[in-house]
């Protein structure tokens, strides 16, 4: 079937439901502010009340897959709107939290479960809506999500402040109800072989390099080199910023002897740069392709870990090399839902990048306890800094990989001979 061109502004108004909805569910990673008032009210220790939260990434990174294969055969409006009514009476439930088990099931399992649900299916319409912009729409997407605690934390705060650690739960929860829903009724599919006016696959940011536009069923996509290259190198990325980000505090007091006010800021100023990386690569990506970006990532994140990072001597390079490594960090989670649907088209891309993501959520457990177990070893934070920057050597030897693999693929499917991948 041809493509048809037409243009539907409308579009963007389903980029700005998505970034509302990546806003709310970005409030996961404000939980911090709760942990000392619930210590405070309950007298329960750090790890009891911190194992809310594992509970709630664990229900997360599970649940989005089956989100994404529900959304395919549904559409994201359905989907989305699941997410947020979970959400919402999680957090609504997590306000008469009287024991553990209740907290660990609210805010764990059901506000959890509605993270996962709502998270996949932004971003998988807004890349059916934009195969022009994939890299910068996807970027602006989950900036959404990263600037979640930015927004959420600060209110949370004052929440909490004024009318108590439960209620500010409560509040919470009926802002996530009425936001998430309702801009859940924005998302809409387009039609199908849709396409902007002008576009033609196969530009720079379309990573296949082939104009190939063949959709992909889970099962196909599994036997593919391409998906395993990819998990790996979304792993290595992931696990490498999140080692950062869980030690940034701890790390800047050691390796530039920072007071902890200090440190605490340049966490602050690593947040802003990972959600900015996000966009940044994103739009880099779709002018120069998907491929080239993930290597140029890398390579950043080995200058930075080799040389940056291990000589801050003060506020400043601190600062400075930890931004570096949040600005790459934050690429990873722009270019992969965009390179899933370049590879594997987009009739399945929820359930695919679904799949794909659960790179993420392993290496969202394995990175910190990595990067803890290596400075027990080495005695100091140098040593890990040297095992990521290898890692990151690595992810530059599999994006090669990738590259091998798009050329068989195009001879193959395309019965050429000579092509130069991007």
């Amino acid at each position: 079937m041809g493509i048809s061109y037409q243009k539907l502004p409308n579009r963007w108004l389903i980029v700005a439901a998505g970034i509302v909805i990546q806003l709310c569910l970005g409030t996961l990673y404000a939980y911090s502010v709760f942990r000392n008032p619930l210590m405070d009210k309950f007298g329960w220790s750090v790890t009891q009340v911190s194992m809310a939260f594992t509970v709630c990434l664990v229900f997360f990174t599970i649940t989005i897959v089956a989100a994404g294969l529900w959304q395919d055969r549904v559409g994201p409006r359905k989907v989305a709107t699941v997410g947020g009514v979970l959400l919402g009476l999680g957090c609504l439930l997590a306000s008469r939290t009287n024991s553990l088990w209740m907290l660990y099931l609210s805010y764990g399992v059901l506000a959890g479960s509605g993270v996962g649900f709502a998270y996949v299916t932004p971003i998988a319409t807004i890349v059916k809506w934009f195969p022009d912009k994939r890299g910068l729409m996807t970027g602006l997407a989950v900036f959404g999500f990263g600037a979640g605690s930015l927004v959420f934390a600060p209110l949370a705060t004052k929440l909490i402040v004024a009318y108590g650690v439960l209620n500010a739960f409560a509040i919470l929860g009926i802002i996530f109800l009425v936001a998430v829903v309702g801009s859940a009724q924005i998302l809409k599919n387009p039609p199908t072989d849709w396409a902007p006016a002008g576009f033609a696959a196969g530009g720079a940011g379309d990573s296949t390099g082939s104009g190939l536009r063949r959709d992909y069923a889970p099962g196909e996509m599994f036997k593919t080199a391409r998906f395993w290259i990819l998990w790996s190198m979304y792993f290595l990325g992931a696990a490498a910023g999140l080692m950062l980000i869980s030690q940034a505090a701890p790390m800047g007091e050691e390796l530039a002897m920072l007071g902890k006010e200090a440190a605490a800021a340049a966490v602050g100023i690593m947040a802003i740069f990972n959600g900015f990386g996000r966009i940044l690569w994103g739009a880099i990506s779709d002018k120069i392709g998907r491929n080239i970006s993930l290597m140029l990532m890398f390579s950043v994140y080995i200058v930075d870990l080799f040389i940056v990072l291990p000589n801050s001597s003060g506020y400043l390079s601190y600062v400075i090399g930890i931004s570096i490594a949040a600005l790459s960090f934050g690429g990873f989670l722009a270019l992969m839902p965009a390179i899933t649907a370049d590879y594997f088209g987009t009739k399945n891309l929820g359930i695919n990048y679904g799949l794909l993501f659960t790179a993420y959520g392993i290496a969202s457990i394995f990175g910190p306890v990595l990067i803890a177990q290596v400075k027990q070893i080495t005695g100091g934070y140098t040593g890990a800094l040297y095992t990521l920057a290898i890692l990151s050597l690595v992810g530059i030897g599999l994006t090669y990989a990738n590259r091998v693999a798009q050329v068989r693929l195009a001879r193959l499917e395309k019965g050429t001979l000579g092509m130069n991948p991007q």
